[in-house]
């Protein structure tokens, strides 16, 4: 149950496609397959097994042993600590292979994946590593010299982890690093589009010391493993990266079945905010980064720009020339800044968010059709699309309102501080936003005012392992990096101990 592909640099990629469970590929129980393309060329990559109900059962109990044998009541910090440094170290020394199978499945350049993507990757593993042995609960006097109390943090128990196809490997990281750390086992289910890098980090995870059953993998469509994992009823919490509306259906199963604990990381539709004063080259630069980095597939894109109205025709001239200027092509030449969105209905997709802008009235700065013209023979059949700028925008406009999830960035103006804040939180979403001043007070009343996750200031898209990410209204709740997405994968047990000689009332219907 393997395959080896040959990608563009010559190297030979070998990986097991089958269910990782209980530290053993097999197939599916009913042999069931998906196949993924590589969205470069749009031709067929890789076919991997496509779990089942069944399977993910059989994940489940798996999981559920080890929780209670090896890992979640026996193992100690320091033991989660050792393997997750171990299976840091074994990704750092195979990040050129993963760095060119994550862009042969899913379509960004080799360096992006490499030296983004996978180090952020590792380094969140070590940071939650480092973690482990730093649980803490607290105590509580409650009267001195006979009685106690104190808190326990404890793991929560078998975890589903649901992820998105836009940052596979590093999402894989966001989700095990914190959940391992705490005690927990998990039933990972990577995208359908992007299934192929999860089946090495598992390979890598039996080197790294992991017991069976602690980390299972079930490749799998969503209306299949991901509805079986989210409705399962001996799965102790799920975690999910990806749309909102996909969201509100694991909430639901999640509440039907054994009221789960959940977090959501959905979508979003983030506002971007430059004020007259600002230095206008800097945010030019980080507002590109914001919407073209990963070819515009962040849930946190900023997709909204808002300019002051005195630099509009400044701004987007340079703006312009800043989205004219990135390479688009072939995700294994080193120039390449966007290769082809992950699939062929994400292309259609945004094409057809693209075809709507125009028609529903506001103005192509840039973009459309000539701007991919010139990719080779070899890459017509890939799935590109233009880096894209619509002015003269306004709510009710599709492209406006709606997530696109690629390289489309709407513009619209504003003359005063109070019109941004009203313009900018005008969305259902609350994942990020982004301000462009050079005043501090000002940021800092925009830091109170923007209804999002996170707010960057003077920069954009910037993430540190250590501060906690998630979003707000309809962008979900919870967060995930920092103590605080540790904390998502405990529960607090509180623990009132009399060690008296007596105790404090009657018990028994006698007097003491």
């Amino acid at each position: 149950m393997s395959i080896t592909i040959k990608s563009p640099s010559g190297r030979e990629i070998k990986f097991s496609t089958g269910l990782f469970i209980n530290n053993e590929f097999r197939p599916s129980k009913s042999n069931n397959v998906l196949t993924t393309p590589n969205p470069a060329t749009g031709e067929d990559l890789a076919t991997v097994s496509a779990a089942t109900a069944e399977d993910v059962d059989d994940a489940v109990q798996a999981a559920r042993r080890a929780f209670v044998t090896t890992w979640g009541k026996k193992s100690t910090p320091s033991q989660r600590s050792a393997a997750l440094h171990k299976w840091a170290d074994l990704i750092q020394e195979n990040i050129d292979t993963l760095a060119e199978l994550e862009s042969l499945d899913n379509g960004k350049p080799v360096w992006m994946a490499r030296d983004i993507d996978i180090v952020d990757s590792i380094d969140c593993l070590r940071y939650y590593a480092g973690l482990a042995d730093k649980i803490e609960g607290r105590t509580i006097e409650q009267e001195e010299g006979r009685k106690i109390a104190f808190t326990r943090p404890e793991p929560i128990g078998v975890c589903g982890q649901i992820i998105p196809w836009n940052y596979p490997i590093q999402m894989f990281a966001w989700k095990v690093g914190a959940a391992l750390a705490a005690g927990n086992t998990i039933i990972m289910k990577p995208a359908e589009q992007t299934p192929l890098s999860a089946l090495v980090l598992a390979e890598l995870s039996i080197k790294a010391g992991f017991p069976p059953g602690v980390i299972n993998i079930v490749n799998g469509l969503g209306s299949v493993a991901g509805r079986a994992i989210s409705s399962h009823m001996d799965i102790d919490k799920i975690a999910f990266t990806g749309s909102t509306i996909t969201g509100r259906s694991i909430m639901e199963s999640a509440a039907k079945s054994n009221l789960k604990k959940v977090t959501l990381e959905l979508g979003g539709k983030s506002p971007v905010v430059v004020f007259e004063n600002a230095d206008i080259d800097q945010a030019v630069n980080w507002v590109s980064q914001g919407i073209l980095f990963n070819h515009g597939q962040d849930c946190c894109a900023g997709s909204r720009l808002f300019l002051q109205e005195s630099i509009k025709e400044e701004f987007l001239s340079k703006l312009k020339k800043n989205f004219e200027s990135h390479v688009i092509g072939d995700p294994f030449d080193i120039k390449t800044y966007q290769g082809p969105q992950v699939s062929k209905q994400q292309q259609e997709k945004i094409l057809s968010y693209i075809k709507s802008g125009i028609e529903q009235g506001a103005t192509l700065l840039t973009g459309g059709e000539a701007r991919i013209a010139h990719l080779s023979s070899k890459f017509k059949n890939g799935f590109y699309t233009p880096p894209t700028i619509f002015t003269d925008c306004k709510p009710g406009m599709k492209i406006v309102d709606e997530e696109i999830f690629g390289p489309v960035l709407t513009v619209q103006t504003f003359e005063t501080e109070e019109e941004a804040i009203e313009k900018a939180n005008n969305t259902p979403y609350g994942l990020g936003a982004g301000v462009f001043s050079q005043n501090a007070s000002q940021c800092m009343r925009m830091v109170h005012a923007l209804c999002a996750g996170t707010v960057w200031c003077n920069q954009y898209v910037a993430l540190s392992n250590a501060v906690p990410f998630g979003g707000m209204k309809q962008s979900g709740f919870g967060r995930e990096l920092g103590i605080e997405g540790l904390k998502e994968y405990t529960q607090t047990k509180s623990v009132h101990w009399n060690y008296g000689e007596k105790a404090d009332w009657p018990v028994d219907g006698t007097s003491n």
